[in-house]
């Protein structure tokens, strides 16, 4: 049986506390412990394989726990990464790619003028509450998402479905919302009436924001479906253990023969890149996410464990308050931008996994402009633009730094640093702010801070998620942490996102992203190949460039 991790943990304390006496260092290369010390510590029993039938147990490791179990309702990609597991989509994408599959729609049509989709389900599909899964389930997630009225909405509850409102133009009532009409034909064919044209409506269909939870368990639960997720997916909810673990067990009545082939997954907290790679090389834990770039290198050559790379597909950020002092002074962004050494940043903690970051678009997407002029690393030109934004004197700032690695960062603290000592250089006194995860988005979200570090992994393949999320003027107060909004770049974003002519669409988020490089309401770091590994017993696993993906057709082998 698998040690708890706490236990773990325990033990390899006394160990380095037995070392450290031997030694005689004074235990000097501890002194951040407490500050790391794994909050699953004080868990429940929630991550011990008792219970599950069969011995296909999986564990994965995260380095923070998700904030919502109810997919459109929120941003985070931990989330995201529980929920592909218990929920299914319309349309899906394929294993490593955006290619777009077929779901819980098995096929579909589009009118030619791009204003009516009519997607075929698949029949016989049951929801893991025992209840069928068809037209009018589909219909009620849809309306649910776009009516803060309707019953299942939980708005008064505080459930705000920002993703909605982005990908599909608003919500009912708005001028640019997009879906007019659904009409269900029958159990397993309904029709989606557009008032025009969206260039990523099927796109839109695959992402995991856009799932279809049981309208039985949304009556059952009500304001609770957070925690208590009801999906057709191949994995079934069991508990969840806050900042501990969550639990999946198999969904026996799954509708593709076969699969799952795992028994039960554990998605298991372990805040720290290195202790959780601690436990993979003991066997505690046979997927880990967050690798530190550093240790890919012995990883790939150790026997026993395997290294994976996701595709360059996101963006490590900080963020500026726009809205708020000092930073509504465009004159002090711009010193702040040139103050930041991006090239030492990814030099000193991507071990050649990231490429500096000119705007948050990555180079691969459609849009991509190479030609935007980077507010490049520059200390004496930051120094002239410090005084010329009124702080000739200096200043003081609070820079809020993420808790968990994340893709797109394995190693928040030490960016932190490294930024706390580039503003110093400048004459700018940075104090470093932390919260734990699920604070720490909500804070930001409300606009408490100054200046943060976040980053976005693309999840559709399509530029619209990335420029429209971060920076449209819809999104303030909840994926626009930046609390930026500048009508220009609003209305070629939705000029973009309402064209099905792909080059034009290109021109359009182009020109948006000139005018954003200007503006400077982030600092774009880099963009990363995130690096993960597993133990050699874990087959069929495929890593997806969205970070979320199935595990229905992984097993574990001898």
């Amino acid at each position: 049986m698998r040690l708890k991790y706490s236990l773990f943990i325990a033990l390899l304390f006394a160990v380095l506390l037995v070392l450290a006496a031997c030694t005689g260092d004074g235990g000097q290369k501890g002194e951040d412990t407490a500050e790391n010390e794994d909050p699953a510590a004080e868990g429940d029993e929630g991550t011990e394989a008792e219970g599950a039938e069969g011995d296909q147990v999986l564990i994965f490791a995260r380095g923070g726990d998700s904030e919502s179990l109810d997919p459109a309702s929120t941003t985070d990609g931990e989330s995201s990464r529980i929920t592909k597991q218990i929920y299914e989509s319309l349309l899906e994408f394929d294993k490593d790619s955006f290619e777009i599959m077929p779901g819980l729609a098995h096929d579909w049509e589009v009118a030619d003028d791009g204003l009516s989709y009519t997607f075929y389900l698949e029949e016989g599909v049951t929801f893991h509450d025992g209840t069928d899964f068809n037209a009018e389930a589909v219909k009620i997630n849809f309306e649910r998402w776009a009516d803060p009225e309707h019953a299942y909405a939980f708005a008064d509850d505080g459930y705000v479905y920002s993703m909605y409102g982005t990908m599909f133009g608003g919500f009912k009532g708005d001028e640019n919302h997009v879906i007019e009409e659904i009409n269900v034909v029958n159990d397993h064919e309904i029709e989606f009436i557009l008032s025009q044209p969206l260039g990523f409506f099927l796109q839109n269909m695959a992402m995991t924001y856009f799932p279809i939870t049981s309208p039985a368990a949304l009556e059952e639960y009500g304001a609770a479906i957070n925690e208590n997720p009801v999906g057709t997916g191949p994995f079934k909810f069991v508990s969840w253990s806050k900042d501990d673990s969550i639990v999946l067990d198999k969904f026996e009545d799954y509708r593709k023969d076969g699969l799952p082939k795992l028994d039960r997954v554990v998605f298991e907290v372990i805040p720290d890149n290195a202790a959780r790679l601690i436990a993979l090389r003991s066997g505690e834990i046979d997927i880990m996410d967050g690798l530190n770039p550093d240790d890919a290198a012995s990883v790939e050559a150790e026997d026993g464990l395997e290294l994976y790379e996701r595709e360059e597909n996101n963006i490590g950020y900080v963020g500026f308050n726009v809205q708020k002092e000092p930073f509504d002074n465009k004159d002090l962004r711009h010193a702040v931008s040139h103050a930041i050494d991006k090239e030492a940043i990814a030099n000193a903690l991507y071990a050649g996994y990231a490429t500096p970051a000119s705007v948050p678009l990555p180079p691969s997407y459609m849009g991509y402009n190479d030609e935007v002029e980077s507010l490049e690393y520059d200390p004496e030109k930051a120094s002239e633009l410090l005084a010329e934004a009124g702080y000739e004197e200096g200043l003081e700032i609070e820079l809020w730094t993420m808790p968990v690695a994340r893709p797109y960062m394995p190693d928040p603290e030490t960016v932190s640093e490294i930024i706390q000592n580039n503003l110093e250089q400048i004459g700018i006194t940075v104090t470093i702010v932390r919260e734990e995860w699920a604070p720490y988005l909500e804070k930001t979200m409300n606009g408490d801070h100054q200046m943060y570090m976040l980053g976005w992994s693309g999840t559709n393949g399509d530029p619209d998620y990335f420029l429209s999320s971060l920076l449209h003027g819809d999104n303030v107060g909840s994926s626009n942490r930046e609390f930026y909004a500048n009508d220009e770049v609003d209305g070629l974003l939705n000029q973009a996102k309402l064209s099905i002519d792909q080059d034009e669409r290109a021109s359009f988020y182009q020109q948006a992203q000139e005018i954003i490089a200007d503006d400077a309401p982030m600092v774009p770091l880099v963009h990363s190949r995130p690096v993960l590994a597993t133990t050699n017993a874990v087959e069929n696993y495929v890593p997806h460039p969205s970070t979320s993906e199935s595990l229905a057709e992984v097993e574990l082998v001898d």
